[in-house]
């Protein structure tokens, strides 16, 4: 993954992202989008402050100038006009906002907490836009089982690993593109590093074993820097995230639901749905299997079907009692 930050930011703004990636552990992609939306709010302020011509595009106003002085007259207010800037200019949803908020309640926080550079963040007061409480899309079983079959072509045996790993294991797609040769252990055992590189380790059942197993046999030869990579591309290296992204787009768009918002992340909401919905997997064996931090985050997957809401009022004892007794007759006038 290009790290544009390394050519394209300030000094100030490059020690940042650096000991978010190497101190605190983030991601190559968290750290990407840290500096995209870094980029966005100081183009923003160059541009309301007059830094810039009147006929420069946004998308090319340079960052790479934002030193600490700068950063220092950056106001409450300055973040509030940001957040309205990014709602009816750019028509970010509360979802958006908030993640920018928390972006650059990190980046002050730190120049702060950490450089000691400033003297107080501008949005220790800022109150974070309210997120719609939405529950995750999923494919159903059915449709899960449309996807794999649909795999075809030069890559199916790759292809279908692919999204059999996806579908039984929940994992990101920073995680499966990461995967080595290295990580699947003789038991069955898969380590996955997910976020921040934690390690965890996941039971392969006997779909991927079968899938890894026949990929394995036609695996192609890799370039020596990219030998242990579990997924290598055409060109002999480990696959990419966007290679990834455009195979599961194709066969979600080849099963008729390209138009309906599924993308490769749906694929983990998918895995943990079947697995607490169809193979009553207990809340905290999900969160461990998922790799997530807080179990607020796993009980987004508890979300009950409107069958299994139907199905539940319907097995209550009294669902078939009538007393034809109390059946009215006509208006009594009371």
């Amino acid at each position: 993954m290009k790290k544009e930050y390394i050519y394209e930011a300030s000094r100030v703004l490059k020690d940042f992202l650096i000991y978010m990636e190497t101190i605190q552990g983030k991601s190559e992609l968290t750290v990407n989008v840290y500096y995209t939306d870094l980029r966005m709010f100081f183009r923003y302020m160059k541009k309301i402050r007059g830094l810039v011509n009147e006929d420069m595009r946004f998308d090319e106003i340079p960052v790479n100038d934002v030193d600490i002085d700068f950063i220092r007259t950056v106001t409450f207010a300055d973040i509030k006009s940001f957040m309205n800037y990014c709602l009816e200019e750019r028509g970010n949803k509360a979802a958006a906002r908030s993640r920018k908020c928390s972006v650059l309640n990190t980046f002050f926080g730190y120049l702060e907490k950490k450089e000691k550079l400033i003297e107080c963040s501008p949005t220790k007061e800022i109150d974070f836009p309210k997120k719609a409480k939405v529950l995750p899309k999923y494919l159903s079983l059915d449709q899960s089982i449309d996807l794999l079959r649909a795999v075809e072509g030069e890559y199916k045996e790759r292809d279908y690993c692919i999204l059999t790993l996806f579908l039984n294991c929940g994992m990101r797609l920073s995680e499966l593109v990461g995967i080595d040769i290295t990580d699947i252990g003789e038991d069955g055992s898969l380590r996955i590093f997910g976020k921040g590189r934690k390690e965890r380790v996941v039971y392969l059942n006997e779909a991927c074993i079968y899938a890894l197993s026949e990929y394995m046999k036609v695996r192609p030869e890799s370039d020596e820097e990219n030998k242990n990579a579990l997924f290598i591309s055409k060109r002999k290296r480990r696959i990419s995230i966007q290679t990834v992204q455009f195979m599961v787009y194709k066969y979600i768009d080849k099963i008729g639901l390209g138009e309906q918002g599924y993308s490769v992340h749906k694929l983990r909401h998918t895995a943990a749905t079947l697995m607490y919905q169809h193979g009553h997997v207990d809340i905290r064996v999900l969160k461990e299997i998922l790799g997530h931090e807080n179990i607020d985050t796993t009980e987004i997957y508890t979300h009950l079907s409107s069958v299994q809401v139907k199905s539940a009022i319907a097995a209550n004892p009294l669902a078939n009692f009538m007393d034809t007794s109390k059946k009215a007759v006509g208006n009594t006038n009371c």
